[in-house]
């Protein structure tokens, strides 16, 4: 299911897809990844914090709210 602070996280990654990452993973690998792929190409940002997000999204359905 789809909540609301999902559809504002998928926004913020269409805007700038690093920030996206932050509010997802935190000052983790995975952020710097994706700072990475962002100067790499902006397209490559975009489908990691769109994985990122769906990633949350697969977690908190199998595990509940903050299970991932």
């Amino acid at each position: 299911m789809v909540k609301a602070s999902d559809v504002l996280l998928i926004l913020v990654a269409i805007l700038f897809p690093p920030a996206a990452a932050a509010f997802v993973t935190g000052c983790s690998c995975d952020l710097l990844i994706n700072i990475c792929l962002t100067i790499l190409g902006y397209f490559p940002g975009h489908i990691h914090a769109f994985w990122l997000i769906y990633k949350k999204m697969q977690a908190e359905e199998k595990y509940g709210y903050g299970g991932f």
